[in-house]
């Protein structure tokens, strides 16, 4: 179903899915200004949705913001939630067809001090729009919409309150701090983060105060939980303008701030016969300009830490540069960093087997079937693939190993490549073999020979195993 209401539709004429739960989230938080203004209260969409309207990008999701106290919202429809009470936000929940929508529905405010950097310590409600606006982070994100006026009127009209200046910015392609940046960024440290991702995102340039005040609260980013500034980074990483924020972090002086290990690459050499691109810097920039958007964030950040243990092994040897061992030293910095920035044991063991695995693709035409095998049972291996491609698409542009892995995967059949075992421990006993720490080395040998193609029967294995092992004893 392609969506047509102006109210609803980017223009970009998507269709299916997306388009529909964007209509159906549209729709739910139309009914829930509709039903504020029908109680005598003030009500707008408001932040990212107006911005995404404006630019006729599909908004990712729909908030409300009212003159209606938290108690008030909490009352009037059926089914709440109150997350954010405290700070005047609360959950309005319809039941859908298919799944449940959720609009958030923020009291007008103004903020206290913010002491921990993250949150005010306290605020107080208001009853006017323009100032709950001018206490929020961008300018782009701080326009108000009236749903009513947009579907009748479009872009046009007076659908939009604009106090700060947002639709000149967008206009413009500039990301400028509300009123004081230094105040702004002191508020809330992440919002250095934010900036930067809004200005890749939309190739956007960040306004001159706002960028000076990031690179002189650089350090203060240290104050935010490492949590929302790997959330942060990840989502930089994968809405497909990956390089222009890591440019951008590195101008700001942020990436100093949160992955220094990234900023050592600079000028880090490379062999010119294999990297012919620059340095190690460079190569990688390369790689997060091919990150499709919408990538997974395990590939992305495996894409982004691949070669971080080459600085540390840089060695100018007589015949050419090499990076000895830097994969290893690669494995236990990623460590480091993914636990710095709690990612869950799931996402970090598949990061690290990026990392751990992203060279073996120069021995893939050479190995044995049971290697090739094994490499093909990395659990999620077409995001080895992946990297691999863009790896080498970022310095020699050979792609004949790609091919070669990508045709051999797609071609064998998954039972050939995790076969039903032919021996097992339970044979081996019942062979007569007494168990013990060489069953591991017998049993691995023959699945391979099994991978091989070498024996076909149980029978087989083990007179196979007996020939190279020994025959039972015990």
């Amino acid at each position: 179903m392609q969506v047509q209401s102006p109210l609803y539709s980017s223009g970009e004429g998507q269709v299916g899915a997306n388009a529909g739960d964007t209509a159906r989230a549209a729709k739910a938080a139309e009914a829930v200004v509709a039903r504020l203004r029908a109680s005598g209260y003030q009500a707008y969409f408001a932040g990212g949705c107006v911005r995404d309207l404006l630019m006729r990008r599909e908004p990712s999701d729909f908030d409300v913001a009212t003159d209606a106290l938290p108690e008030v919202v909490l009352a009037m429809f059926p089914r709440t939630f109150a997350v954010g009470a405290h700070f005047g936000v609360v959950l309005v929940a319809e039941e859908a067809a298919e799944r449940e929508i959720v609009t958030e529905v923020a009291t007008f405010r103004s903020d206290g001090a913010y002491s921990d950097g993250r949150r005010p310590d306290s605020v107080r409600f208001s009853s006017s729009a323009e100032e709950d606006v001018r206490r929020r982070d961008f300018t782009i994100n701080g326009m108000l919409l009236d749903p009513e006026k947009w579907r009748a009127t479009g872009a046009g009209g007076d659908a939009v309150l604009d106090f700060v200046g947002g639709r000149q910015d967008l206009a413009a392609g500039i990301v400028r701090a509300i009123g004081d940046p230094a105040l702004r960024f002191e508020e809330d440290k992440l919002r250095m983060l934010r900036a930067v991702r809004f200005a890749a995102r939309f190739g956007f340039a960040i306004e001159r105060a706002t960028a000076a005040a990031i690179r002189y609260q650089a350090a203060g980013i240290a104050q935010v939980s490492r949590e929302r500034v790997r959330d942060e980074l990840t989502r930089m990483l994968t809405e497909g303008r990956a390089r222009r924020a890591f440019e951008m972090l590195d101008e700001t002086g942020v990436l100093h701030e949160v992955l220094p290990e990234i900023e050592r690459m600079k000028g880090v050499e490379q062999p010119p016969q294999y990297h012919p691109e620059g340095d190690v810097w460079i190569h990688t920039l390369l790689l997060l300009e091919k990150l499709p958007e919408d990538c997974s964030p395990t590939l992305a950040w495996g894409a982004l830490l691949h070669d971080v243990g080459k600085p540390a092994t840089f060695r100018r040897a007589p015949d050419r540069i090499r990076f000895d061992g830097h994969v290893e030293v690669g494995v236990r910095i990623a460590e480091q960093i993914l636990g710095r920035l709690r990612f869950s044991r799931e996402d970090e063991e598949q990061i690290v087997a990026l990392i751990q695995n992203h060279m073996r693709f120069g021995d893939v035409e050479k190995m044995k079937a049971s290697t090739l095998k094994r490499f093909f049972r990395l659990p999620d291996f077409p995001e080895h693939l992946a990297l691999h491609r863009i790896d080498c698409l970022s310095s020699h542009a050979d792609l004949s190993l790609y091919e070669y892995a990508r045709q051999r995967y797609e071609t064998t059949p998954d039972e050939e490549v995790r076969p039903r075992l032919l021996v097992t421990g339970r044979d081996l006993i019942d062979a007569g073999y007494p168990p013990g720490p060489e069953f591991k080395a017998m049993l691995a040998a023959a699945e391979d020979a099994q991978l091989e193609g070498a024996v076909t029967t149980r029978e087989e294995a083990l007179a196979w195993i007996a020939e190279r092992f020994g025959g039972r004893s015990g």
